[in-house]
C-alpha cells in the first residue's frame, strides 16, 4: 500500500456515525438534515476495490466536484449548496479535521433517485456494444456506420437503474424512468442531465478535453425539487479524452483510470476479490492522469 503522507485508504471517524463506505466514498451521519462525504483515495476496477490506493485521487475528485457544482448551480441545485453547515461546524475534533482536509463534502441529506443518469457524446463503452448489436442505444435509434469512439450528431440520455449491491446497473429506456420516478421527475432528470452535459463539454473542449459521457445522480428535496448529488464530471464518473488524440476508430486515451484497467487486462486475474496489488509505476501514472484533468478543466 502507498506510503505517500497524503494517502487515506479508509477514514475513521469517531465522533459521527459511519453510515456507507463505498468503493469509493465513506458517507456519515451529522444530523438528519446533512451528510459528511469523505472522498478517498481507493480505486475500484471491475468492481473490485483494489488494496492500493491512488495518492491524491480523493482531495482532486472532491475540488473537481466543487468546481462543477458551483458551475451549474444555475442549471439544479446540488446537495453542496442547499447545506446549511460547513466542515468546521459539525464537531470534528483537530485530527479529524486534518484527516478529511480537501476531501470532505457537508451536503444537504435528501431522498436519492433509483436512476443513473447518463449521457453520451460519443460512440464508446457499453453504448458501442449496444449499437453494434442492435443499431441502437438505450432504444434510441443511431444513424448506420458509426466506427468506435465516434461523436454523435447530437448527445444522448441512456439512463440505467441503480443496481444493488454486487450487481451491475441495468441500461434502461427513458420510458422506464416513468415507472421508477414518475414522468415530471424523469423529464426534469433528462434534461438537467443533458444541459449540464453540454455545458460542460463546451467548457472542456476549449481546455483540449472531450467529454466522452458522464453520469450523474440526482435526489430531491422534501418539496420533491431535483438537486444534483454525489459527484459531477469528475474522471470517476466521466471518460475525459485528450482531444489531440481522438480518431474515429480508435478507443482513445483517457483521463481517469482506464490505464489501470488495461495493465489489469495484462495480468491472470479473474476480477474477482481479492484485487492483485499495483506496481508504483502504475500507481504514479494513473495519479498523473488524475492530476491533468484536474489542471486542464479548471484552467482559467
Amino acid at each position: 500500500m502507498s506510503s505517500h503522507p497524503d494517502t487515506l485508504f479508509e477514514s475513521h471517524l469517531t465522533t459521527l456515525p459511519l453510515l456507507h463506505r463505498g468503493k469509493v466514498r465513506d458517507i456519515y451521519e451529522v444530523d438528519d438534515r446533512h451528510l459528511l462525504i469523505v472522498a478517498s483515495d481507493r480505486v475500484s476496477a471491475f468492481d473490485v476495490i483494489l488494496p492500493d490506493p491512488i495518492p491524491g485521487k480523493g482531495t482532486l475528485l472532491t475540488a473537481l466536484s466543487l468546481y462543477w457544482f458551483e458551475r451549474t448551480r444555475h442549471i439544479v441545485p446540488n446537495h453542496l449548496q442547499l447545506a446549511e453547515l460547513r466542515l468546521d461546524q459539525i464537531g470534528l475534533d483537530p485530527d479529524e479535521l486534518r484527516q478529511v482536509h480537501h476531501r470532505a463534502m457537508v451536503v444537504r441529506r435528501l431522498e436519492a433517485l433509483p436512476i443513473e443518469a447518463i449521457v453520451r457524446g460519443y460512440l464508446i463503452g457499453s453504448g458501442w456494444k449496444d449499437y453494434q448489436r442492435t443499431g441502437t442505444v438505450s432504444g434510441i435509434e443511431l444513424p448506420p456506420g458509426l466506427k468506435l469512439a465516434d461523436v454523435l450528431d447530437h448527445p444522448i440520455y441512456t439512463p440505467s437503474s441503480k443496481a444493488a449491491a454486487g450487481e451491475h446497473d441495468q441500461n434502461i429506456s427513458f420510458r422506464d424512468t416513468h415507472a421508477l420516478v414518475g414522468p415530471q421527475l424523469a423529464a426534469g432528470v433528462r434534461d438537467a442531465a443533458l444541459q449540464i452535459y453540454s455545458e460542460a463539454r463546451q467548457h472542456a473542449a476549449k481546455r483540449g478535453i472531450l467529454i466522452a459521457d458522464t453520469k450523474f445522480e440526482f435526489g430531491v428535496d422534501e418539496n420533491r425539487r431535483l438537486v444534483l448529488i454525489d459527484e459531477a464530471l469528475t474522471p470517476d464518473s466521466s471518460r475525459f479524452w485528450p482531444a489531440d488524440q481522438w480518431c474515429p476508430g480508435d478507443n482513445p486515451p483517457s483521463f481517469d483510470k482506464q490505464f489501470l484497467r488495461d495493465y489489469l487486462e495484462t495480468l491472470d486475474w479473474n476480477k474477482k476479490a481479492p484485487g492483485p496489488h499495483l506496481p508504483e509505476d502504475v500507481i504514479e501514472r494513473t495519479a498523473s492522469k488524475y492530476r491533468e484533468a484536474h489542471a486542464r478543466l479548471t484552467a482559467d
